[in-house]
């Protein structure tokens, strides 16, 4: 183990001495846009030797909504947490907006998670705090004045459709409504990344849909999304750009053809169609 250990600290060391050679930014063509997400050759590997990402190059590009796809193990939940830099890259680049985040100092990593929301699969909410307490405590973190946080969560929870419930606590809720209200707190800061890690896996249809819906509102305003799901069938009716990972490598990227823009409101009763989900769910009056 020692000498695995010992190995793996000389990788990191080579890449790391790599990459003072290179630029700290990425520099895009004459009028080309800097992706969001930029990852180059970039592998991952646990203690143990175990590989989680191996050689992985893609770009993800501003108001793209995209789906990382893959059976268990596969690499995908490593994906997400390489981009909020919870785990290293042992070699490769990762850029996020043009930044190579593993050459970020470690007293700059909390600045860049605030700019990447994040929604897990287990909600991660305070469960001794209400519906606008756990979102206002996004805010609270970074030093938000107190008039704006009273501006922003009544708006963003107005967003989800969870006016109703500020006043709440989780255990009150359902799980499409914890859900959403972790989607709120992510997305309060209005961050130019959103990262949602099986966002609908333990919800049913009809719940699973309401939660697409409203990452794809959250899209149309512009904040690039990046979901990880196994759900494969909710996949192929979201008609977007699918991007498959096997044994820690990408084996598939490619996007949908035929895609035409939707309302929120028509891609909620497609989705309900497609899938044979009754029309009773709520659309929360977004027709734009």
């Amino acid at each position: 183990m020692a000498l695995i250990g010992t190995a793996r600290r000389r990788e990191r060391a080579a890449a790391r001495a790599r990459r003072e050679h290179e630029p700290r930014r990425r520099v895009a063509d004459a009028g080309a846009e800097i992706p969001v997400v930029d990852l180059r050759d970039a592998t991952v590997v646990y203690p143990g030797g175990h590989v989680a990402l191996e050689r992985v190059s893609l770009e993800i590009n501003r108001g793209e909504f995209a789906f990382v796809v893959g059976p268990t193990g596969c690499g995908k939940s490593t994906l997400i947490k390489m981009l909020i830099r919870e785990v290293e890259a042992a070699s490769g680049n990762v850029y996020i907006a043009g930044r190579d985040i593993e050459r970020m100092a470690a007293h700059k990593v909390p600045l860049l998670r605030r700019r990447i929301g994040t929604v897990f699969q287990d909600f991660k909410l305070l469960p001794n705090r209400t519906v606008y307490d756990n979102v206002a405590y996004a805010l609270q973190v970074i030093g938000a004045p107190r008039a704006e946080i009273r501006q922003k969560v009544p708006e963003i929870l107005r967003l989800v459709g969870l006016q109703a419930k500020i006043h709440n606590y989780p255990d009150q809720l359902s799980g499409g409504e914890q859900q959403r209200v972790s989607i709120a707190r992510a997305f309060v800061n209005h961050p130019p990344l959103l990262l949602a890690d099986e966002p609908t896996g333990n919800l049913d249809p009809e719940t699973s849909i309401g939660i697409m819906q409203l990452l794809y509102r959250i899209n149309r305003t512009g904040t690039t999304v990046l979901v990880v799901t196994h759900d494969s069938s909710l996949v192929d009716k979201m008609r977007r750009r699918v991007i498959a990972l096997d044994e820690g490598r990408l084996v598939r990227d490619e996007a949908v053809s035929g895609y035409h823009d939707e309302s929120t409101t028509e891609f909620a009763v497609r989705m309900r169609q497609e899938m044979g989900v009754g029309d009773e769910g709520h659309t929360n009056g977004d027709t734009h």
